[in-house]
């Protein structure tokens, strides 16, 4: 393996004590959008700094994830140049945290894992959180549930439900906290559980989870009112679309009751309920055919 120091630059890394560090790297599955949305709310509502920046021509296929130009008429107006970096943010209170964002390597991943490995050692992170987003056969009219991760003493979000052992596909973050553990560095991660059939539209209520996690976890302030009350706004539009509708109305209703018998609270057994690619047939229907031709809703749209 060639020098992993090599692979980014530090442009600056100040008195940051023993800050948090959140890897929300776009990655091979992001249900609802929920790390997207959630990295952009940090970005937005804090200043950052950038501390280290990462060598993009290493790492992304550029022909698989074509970047865009603008054209203007006669010329190239501009260029939007993928970036991969870690940033220095400072949360409500003036608690300082890092931010790993950018677009999942597509190469490289071992190296990746070993420059990030270093500057945490390097910066003195205490604790790593990786943010994820998946489908669940899950209905939007119950609370967002996350889930948590990792081996970081007393985890105050509980692991995912009836998973067992398994394997699945992996992605840089889910290395990146395997390699971080392996080190001996305490990393958890925290996964939004996103209804499924909305797993494909912008649904702010999976950002605002991950982040009420992490604010749980590390005791940052990450002021989320304004997320919350957008959650709160794509929720009342996606009543709205079921409203009315008897299919789409008994489909919730039986996720409703699937939620209810698997989390003790009584209703159906499962095992008497439709299955989630059933459900989430029965409300790709739905919407289908109520989106207008000039739909102002297209983020609920799947």
């Amino acid at each position: 393996m060639r020098d992993p120091s090599q692979l980014f630059e530090v442009r600056q890394a100040g008195d940051l004590g023993s800050p948090v560090m959140i890897e929300a790297l776009d990655g091979f599955v992001d249900a609802g959008h929920g790390v997207r949305i959630a990295r952009d709310h940090l970005l937005e509502t804090f200043e950052s700094q950038l501390v280290a920046d990462f060598e993009i021509d290493e790492l992304l296929d550029y022909r698989a994830r074509r970047p865009l130009l603008v054209f203007d008429t006669d010329h190239w107006d501009s260029y939007d140049r993928p970036s991969l970096s870690l940033r220095a943010v400072r949360d409500t209170h003036g608690q300082a945290f890092l931010l790993l964002a950018g677009p999942e390597p597509d190469t490289q991943w071992e190296r990746f894992a070993a420059a990030v490995v270093s500057l945490v050692a390097s910066l003195g992170v205490r604790l790593t959180i990786g943010l994820h987003a998946v489908p669940w056969a899950a209905a939007h009219t119950r609370p967002l549930q996350i889930s948590g991760h990792g081996r970081a003493g007393e985890l105050p979000i509980p692991p995912p439900p009836a998973i067992g052992r398994v394997q699945v596909p992996g992605s840089v973050g889910h290395l990146l906290q395997f390699r971080l553990a392996e080190a001996g560095r305490d990393v958890v991660g925290v996964v939004a559980q996103v209804p499924h059939y909305l797993a494909l539209a912008e649904y702010p209520e999976a950002a605002s989870a991950l982040l009420d996690g992490v604010e749980r976890v590390t005791g940052l302030s990450l002021g989320l009112d304004p997320l919350r009350a957008t959650a709160e706004k794509v929720r009342a539009e996606v009543d709205a679309q079921v409203a009315g509708d008897d299919e789409t109305a008994a489909a919730i209703r039986a996720l409703e009751e699937r939620q209810d018998a698997l989390s003790g609270e009584g209703g159906a057994p499962a095992d008497s309920l439709p299955t989630g690619d059933d459900l989430g047939a029965a409300f790709q229907r739905f919407l289908a055919e109520r989106r207008p031709d000039n739909s102002d809703d297209d983020q609920l749209s799947l």
